[in-house]
């Protein structure tokens, strides 16, 4: 079965072993030449220990045996993990020579695009070989094969250099692309928080950020006064069950993501109930997570409260919940939770109609783009995994 290929591409692939395209590193850190101790990780690739660790792991009187690693050597870690679990191989791009550890396998490709076997990599078409080749030995975390059997691993490849220039770019390009939106996404995060920030009452320091028709003093009250709060009641364990025909249990934080309710729980008892668009608290830890109820109906247990309020009511909770604010009612406690009583006693802010609705409509806005950015991260991700699946042998 042929990959994914590029229009003219030659359909010829090559197989070979490791033992063919690269040399094992075995140049020791003698005399302590070098002082910067790498590491490899699943998540973050090579780094500096430094850098991962927040310190230095390694004595710096036993580095003379470590290896020494350049500039696009490989290095494969044999620590497994739910990212890698065979170990994971990865390329030295820090752009300078470090040492890393002799538990650690360094070789250095010979004749082949460098990037091409990075991704390859990246894939998981070596894992069956691993599987086959080697075994977790007696440390669960560690993935035993000898050096000799890992030369041994199969990569196929395109006979054609420049095929393999064309997948390498591909794929480099489409992470770049996406580590553009990460970065955006992280902005746009940045943004609405400082906007909470700014546009709400911070502690006593009334908002810095007004529209400018709006000048009047803003009014403090219980959120119970302002509006109506519904603690939840379990119902009966034995009447959850998985039909979805039936209503919607939100028992607590695991059922609220990213302002919206999972469907998880179902519950053929009703007990207290949220309506289309209340918001959502959770009271039990963690104390302080919303989300708008999208269903006409939901039952909601002992770990959810519901409030019927505003954009300008939600925003204004969930920067609370980034400042802290429940702390002070959970501390010292065993189990991190706040009473009804706490919850309908706690200070909020109100202004005038309008000016609620022109901050409501701002973060609503902001939090629909960046509903969007995620969407637009989740397909550039999917894409990425489709093509590291098709592109490769």
């Amino acid at each position: 079965m042929f990959p994914t290929q590029f229009t003219g591409a030659s359909f010829t692939w090559e197989r070979k072993k490791l033992g063919d395209v690269a040399e094992k590193v075995i140049q020791k850190n003698n005399n302590n030449a070098f002082k910067n101790v790498l590491t490899n990780s699943a998540e973050y690739g090579i780094i500096s220990q430094r850098d991962f660790f927040e310190r230095n792991i390694a004595n710096k009187n036993n580095i003379s045996t470590y290896y020494i690693v350049q500039n696009d050597d490989f290095v494969y870690n044999p620590r497994i993990s739910n990212l890698a679990p065979y170990g994971p191989i990865n390329r030295n791009k820090t752009g300078y020579t470090g040492i890393i550890s002799p538990l650690y396998y360094v070789f250095r490709v010979l004749n082949i695009n460098t990037a091409f076997i990075e991704w390859y990599f990246k894939t998981t078409c070596w894992h069956k070989f691993m599987y086959q080749h080697g075994d977790s030995g007696a440390r669960s975390d560690r993935f035993s094969i000898k050096d000799n059997e890992l030369k041994k691993l199969p990569i196929k490849l395109p006979a054609d250099d420049m095929e393999q220039e064309k997948i390498a770019k591909t794929l480099t390009s489409l992470d770049n692309t996406l580590q553009l939106h990460e970065d955006h996404l992280q902005f746009l995060h940045s943004f609405k928080s400082f906007l909470l920030q700014k546009m709400f009452f911070d502690n006593d320091i009334p908002p810095l950020l007004r529209f400018n028709k709006f000048t009047e003093k803003w009014n403090q009250c219980k959120l119970n006064d302002h509006t109506i709060v519904t603690m939840g009641q379990s119902p009966n364990s034995k009447n959850y069950t998985n039909n979805q025909t039936v209503k919607i249990l939100v028992q607590g934080n695991a059922d609220l993501y990213k302002n919206k309710i999972l469907k998880r729980v179902f519950t053929t008892e009703v007990t207290k109930t949220a309506v289309k668009n209340d918001i959502l608290i959770s009271v039990r830890a963690p104390v302080g997570d919303i989300a708008r109820n999208q269903y006409e109906s939901v039952v909601i247990g002992r770990g959810i409260a519901s409030i019927k309020g505003n954009d300008f009511l939600y925003y204004q909770l969930e920067k609370m919940k980034n400042n802290g604010f429940w702390n002070k009612y959970i501390a010292g406690s065993t189990f991190e939770s706040i009473t009804g009583k706490d919850l309908k006693n706690t200070k909020i802010y109100t202004t005038n109609s309008d000016e609620e609705r022109k901050i409501g409509n701002i973060f609503s806005s902001l939090t629909k783009i960046i509903q969007l950015q995620e969407h637009k991260i989740d397909s550039l991700k999917k894409l990425k995994q489709f093509l590291l699946q098709n592109m490769f042998i």
